[in-house]
């Protein structure tokens, strides 16, 4: 595995990965639908920084989703680097807006980004608590889910396991009631709807708790393997590859000081 990172990717993982798991937020936290009650209507917030990085949510009193359909504020950036400073609490995006847009971006956009970095980074003391542990588990699923196209397709290392992928759907089950679907074609990457079709290859792990605590690094996967844990079936060179992307993903998500 490379040991360098990629600004760029890791501005993408953060515009559309961990910004993209604020709608999951809005479903899973009372805190959060509080948040948005103070809206009486959509505003789209607009996320840009150089060389064509850039997403669009809309906020409103009963959710968030992803892409544009109302005006609203944008917040600059000079760099990816400085978007990922952004992130990590280590610098300031530039803001452009008016009166309304400020008090949106102070009273809804910060507290719930915020938020949302409580349930990704939580204090251990916090997991203790089976809801909240629930919930961030499965905010820490959405990021990686949305983290593993980017990898795949942008960074070096993810793109060399994907030029090994075969065509195929790899599904990526969490116990017996939640599945992230993967389709893969000509060694490109994207999330995919969940249907009835069978996936040509699936990385099972037992249960939620197994889960996160292997994606969070509490727990060692090779030894869920070994005991069953985390079973795979299916065509293996999917299965194989998108372990060594998720790896990959692992090492972005872990990484604040590149």
């Amino acid at each position: 595995m490379l040991l360098d990172f990629d600004d760029r990717v890791r501005a993408s993982i953060n515009l559309e990965a961990v910004f993209g798991a604020l709608p999951t937020l809005a479903d899973l936290v009372v805190e959060a639908r509080t948040i948005l009650a103070q809206l009486d209507s959509d505003v789209t917030l607009t996320l840009r920084a150089p060389g064509g990085l850039g997403a669009r949510y809309t906020f409103g009193p009963k959710g968030i989703r992803y892409g544009g359909g109302a005006s609203g504020p944008s917040l600059f950036f000079t760099s990816a680097g400085h978007l990922n400073a952004v992130v990590d609490g280590a610098s300031q995006p530039i803001p452009v807006t008016g009166p309304r847009g400020f008090r949106f971006l102070t009273k809804v956009f910060t507290p719930l980004t915020e938020l949302l970095s409580e349930y990704l980074q939580p204090d251990e003391s916090r997991l203790s608590d089976p809801h909240f542990r629930e919930t961030s588990t499965l905010l820490m699923l959405e990021v990686v889910a949305g983290a593993l196209s980017v990898v795949a397709n942008h960074d070096e290392s993810g793109r060399f396991s994907a030029a090994h992928m075969p065509d195929g759907r790899i599904d990526m089950q969490i116990g017996e009631d939640r599945t992230y679907r993967f389709a893969v074609a000509d060694s490109v990457m994207r999330r995919a709807t969940v249907t009835s079709s069978a996936p040509t290859a699936v990385l099972r792990f037992a249960d939620l708790d197994v889960a996160g605590d292997v994606l969070s690094g509490r727990e060692n996967s090779l030894s869920c393997v070994s005991d069953g844990r985390i079973s795979m079936s299916g065509l293996i060179p999917l299965i194989d590859n998108l372990n060594r992307i998720l790896d990959r993903v692992g090492a972005y998500l872990g990484d604040h000081d590149q």
